[in-house]
């Protein structure tokens, strides 16, 4: 499993004096950033494939408060990914400084290619990497049909 460690500054606090919204949502980005990187998947990397990571969904539960001056580690678990790795499914937990589990998030997202603007799967070189990652124990093959697991379509005015 992997760790990212962050501390609560006053810009990630809401009105409530307790971690905002957005914060989980940021400290999870940079968590997923921090990982593919260290694993070959830097901006560089993603730049000559002509590939960026997209969010389908976050879903976070709220269990505990997070103040101002503790930190908070974010985990990250593949729990899923497609054969061709298009897709790819993340869990990330939020621990506090007493190691208590105070948020869990599960998210699925998928790789654009850049100039099509269409979904895509990873190229070899990359896939590799993502295959030989340690994934999470309820680790799932992904399918087309699992990105469509919430049934949400869009509606026009």
């Amino acid at each position: 499993m992997y760790f990212k460690e962050f501390e609560i500054r006053w810009s990630d606090i809401d009105a409530n004096r307790h971690l905002a919204n957005a914060a989980y949502i940021n400290f999870m980005s940079h968590t997923r950033m921090a990982f593919l990187i260290e694993r070959g998947f830097d901006h560089k990397t993603m730049e000559i494939h002509n590939i960026g990571p997209v969010v389908f969904y976050e879903h976070v539960y709220y269990f505990k408060e997070a103040f101002l001056g503790k930190p908070v580690k974010v985990s990250l678990e593949i729990m899923g990914l497609s054969e061709d790795g298009k897709f790819f499914e993340f869990h990330h937990n939020f621990y506090n400084h007493k190691g208590e589990n105070i948020a869990r998030c599960e998210m699925m997202g998928a790789w654009i290619d850049l100039k099509a603007r269409k979904l895509t799967g990873l190229p070899d070189e990359l896939l590799i990497k993502f295959n030989d990652i340690d994934k999470g124990d309820d680790f799932k093959v992904l399918t087309k049909e699992d990105s469509r697991r919430f049934l949400k379509v869009p509606k026009n005015l």
